[in-house]
């Protein structure tokens, strides 16, 4: 069933009200529709992308810029919309204690989370056999092992389930529905309603049994902030927003190769022995040969033109304002790595700015820590140095990645992760093994902000396995 809420504010009561229909919420209400719960499934935005929508994504920056109203998608299917499809799974040395950071690390065991990879690699349209290795090359040494990784199709949520949302009796689907209050009673510890406003600032009250934040990593937190009723909570004061985490792109340096003229990229992850040796963070380090100039953005025609003119002309190193020029031909070294989730580190808090649904926007400061620095000048050293030694050719890094003195230049993934982590106690988190909101009965939350640490892949099928996980408990507990 659908309901368009800009069109009629009644709404029923449900047995279960997930609060985000992207890769975690429509998960969790397909897997729970066979329970015969009505099963509510609330969207912000419509079918289809809108600017009125997509403007409350916009964040207060204080650290580095994550541009993170860019790089989500407020509407049906969520990110899944516009997402690449990379996959790679979590290791067990992710859920080792204490593996980066020092915040608290997962508190459920690794076969525990990888019970869930097989169904959540069907979600995705994954074979059984999806991973496959990215360097035909390998490196000699044990820093550095072919990293491994799958390409969904990709996915996308809103194509693939729409029709079978709205044809179950058991699950409402309800458009252009803002959350902006969760209605807590200390007494009872529960939620008693979700108050949402249509576009119009028109409000109502959603009753359910069981609520479910499913809003994306930034959400999730800034929703649980406005929320007066539930920060009055001593278990969630210190902890809501602590932990964000992205994935760290970095342009190491450029290489060139040795022979292999057809050779075009090669995909290479650290040694668990590496990181724990060196007590680093995981990642990927990429050597590509670009094919192709690309840019991006609204100038996007107007950059390449001028780009691919410097190329031609050789004057790359005089053309300051176009910033760094990689020209077709040439070898560069890409990242994505894992950042340190720290107490003082990257954190979500609220803005004194207000959206004009009237909540307190997210005031995201990034920080790329002593830790992540560490983290980035390790690897690309030793990747460095790998990529010679195994007679590949010949690397000239940056000198940020090894003069201490230099501002490290970086890109996010558009990975967001943590700010209402998972944890064994509420000193270290805001939700429990069972991703429940400590100090409360009935509210869960979904996603990779439940993440205690990002591994060094993509996060969308692993916050696919603890959906599954969390549908599970939820029907054991209905």
């Amino acid at each position: 069933m659908l309901i368009d809420f800009s069109k009629t504010r009644q709404l029923p009561a449900f047995d279960i009200c997930i609060i985000g229909a992207g890769p975690a919420g429509i998960t969790l209400a397909t897997k729970l529709q066979s329970t015969g719960r009505k099963i509510g499934l609330i969207e912000a935005g419509g079918l289809e992308f809108s600017e009125k929508s997509q403007s409350l994504y916009r964040t207060e920056s204080v650290g580095r810029n994550l541009y993170a109203e860019l790089s989500r998608l407020r509407y049906f299917g969520g990110t899944s919309n516009h997402w690449s499809g990379r996959c790679r799974p979590f290791v067990p040395e992710d859920f080792k204690p204490n593996h980066i950071g020092d915040l608290p690390g997962w508190p459920i065991t690794f076969d525990e989370f990888n019970h869930y990879l097989p169904e959540a690699m069907k979600i995705v349209d994954l074979p059984e056999s999806g991973f496959f290795k990215t360097a035909t090359r390998p490196f000699t040494g044990r820093e550095f092992e072919s990293d491994e990784h799958a390409l969904s199709p990709p996915t996308r949520f809103a194509t693939k389930y729409l029709q079978e949302i709205q044809q179950d009796a058991n699950i409402t689907l309800v458009l252009n529905c803002n959350l902006v209050d969760l209605a807590f009673d200390p007494a009872s510890g529960a939620v008693t309603q979700a108050i949402v406003s249509d576009y119009e600032k028109k409000r109502s009250a959603i009753e359910a049994k069981t609520f479910v934040l499913a809003m994306g990593a930034i959400e999730n937190s800034r929703l649980l902030l406005n929320s007066a009723s539930l920060m009055s909570l001593a278990e969630l004061k210190a902890m809501v927003g602590v932990g964000f985490m992205e994935h760290m792109n970095v342009e190491m340096g450029k290489f060139i190769l040795r022979g292999e003229s057809d050779w075009d990229s090669g995909g290479y992850f650290t040694s668990a022995a590496f990181v724990e040796e060196q007590h680093i963070g995981r990642g990927n380090v990429t050597f590509g040969v670009l094919q192709e100039i690309k840019s991006y953005g609204r100038t996007a025609k107007i950059k390449t033109f001028l780009k691919g003119l410097a190329c031609r002309m050789e004057i790359t190193e005089k053309i300051q304002f176009l910033q760094s020029i990689n020209c077709p031909g040439q070898g560069v070294i890409t990242t994505l790595l894992e950042q340190a989730p720290l107490k003082n580190g990257s954190r979500i808090s609220l803005s004194d700015q207000t959206d004009f649904l009237g909540l307190k926007k997210a005031r995201i400061d990034w920080i790329v820590s002593d830790d992540d620095i560490r983290t980035i000048r390790t690897i690309g050293k030793e990747a460095a140095k790998a990529f010679a030694r195994s007679g590949l050719g010949l690397v000239k890094l940056h000198p940020y990645m090894y003069n201490d003195d230099e501002f490290i230049p970086l890109s996010p993934h558009a990975h967001h992760m943590g700010g209402t982590r998972m944890s064994a106690t509420p000193a270290g988190g805001v939700v429990d093994t069972n991703l429940k909101v400590f100090g409360t009965r009935n509210l869960y939350v979904a996603g990779s902000s439940v993440f205690p640490t990002g591994g060094g892949g993509n996060p969308t099928m692993p916050l696919l396995q603890l959906a599954l996980r969390l549908s599970e408990h939820l029907q054991s507990t209905l």
